[in-house]
């Protein structure tokens, strides 16, 4: 199987230089370098400019930077060095919205869309771990705001990452389960997906999360690809999966609404009918369906959020 590609979160073009976020005199004169720019985020939002379904960041000089958290992105090839902050967005310049990372990823370019999936993952951690969970003294973040301190007892924290399975299965036939969650609008669905349990691999967590939501059981798990989705710290592991034949779906109706099996012709007739609507370009979900439909297909689920 080929294992996906161009997925829309998985990009990037910056070096994230991990050697120099403990170096405080080389982070110092890095900010104090006018060439220097700076992502400003805000409750997982940027400033963007959107023009022909293409988007750009809008960044800027440190000294136009906010007060609040500082984290180092990295370097690109032109020896620009970017940082994160995590404040109050700048003011608007004609043309400029904020913008969250679900509405724009696919539509930035391969380094916007690493620069600010990353600032998006660090500022939410930075936003939600502000104490030692050791003994709840507030923390000190770090030179490069890839870590923080607890004064008290002088243990280091890092961000957190959950990892998560997302599979799409398909029966002898071929066609693909799509599921709604109950959470959901009416008309959307997708593949299965869940969290990993603590002490169990990935392929476990496909095999468990699939029976337990529909109780259809697979075999021949494999690995597709992955993407981080830091709405708020997720690493999103995808997977194919196969069905033997005489199962049946049986949903709880509470955390699973309804699910159903597509063969090609009947998922494009669904869509066209307006009957269901697919995850955004933005989702490894909707890239994992269009691989195994083979080729794009067209979008029905908003991408604002």
């Amino acid at each position: 199987m080929t294992p996906l590609d161009s997925l829309a979160l998985s990009r990037g073009t910056v070096d994230r230089l991990t050697e120099k976020r403990s170096d405080r005199e080389w982070l110092d004169a890095a900010w104090a370098d006018p060439a220097t720019r700076v992502l400003v985020v805000s409750d997982g939002q940027a400033l963007v400019r959107i023009d022909d379904e293409q988007a750009a960041l809008v960044l800027v000089p440190p000294d136009q930077a906010p007060d609040g958290t500082r984290f180092l992105l990295g370097q690109d090839a032109d020896g620009v060095v970017y940082f994160g902050v995590s404040g109050p967005l700048p003011p608007l310049p004609d043309g400029v919205r904020p913008a969250p990372l679900r509405e724009v990823g696919a539509l930035l370019g391969d380094r916007d869309a690493g620069l600010l999936t990353h600032a998006v993952a660090l500022a939410n951690w930075h936003d939600t771990h502000t104490h030692c969970p050791v003994d709840g003294t507030p923390t000190v973040v770090g030179p490069g705001g890839h870590f923080t301190v607890c004064p008290k007892d002088g243990t280091e924290h890092f961000p957190r990452t959950d990892p998560a399975v997302i599979m799409l299965v398909t029966d002898p036939d071929d066609r693909a389960l799509l599921a709604r969650n109950a959470a959901w609008p009416g008309r959307r669905v997708s593949i299965l997906a869940g969290f990993v349990d603590p002490g169990e691999s990935a392929e476990h967590a496909v095999i468990r999360e699939v029976a337990e939501e529909t109780q259809i059981k697979v075999t021949n798990v494999r690995y597709v690809g992955s993407q981080p989705w830091p709405m708020p710290r997720s690493l999103m592991l995808g997977f194919r999966a196969d069905a033997p034949a005489g199962q049946a779906i049986v949903v709880d109706r509470e955390e699973i609404a309804e699910a159903y099996w597509f063969s090609r012709d009947e998922l494009v007739a669904a869509i066209k009918a307006r009957e269901i609507a697919l995850p955004p370009p933005v989702s490894i979900a909707r890239q994992i369906i269009e691989q195994w439909y083979g080729a794009p297909l067209p979008s029905t689920w908003s991408d604002r959020r």
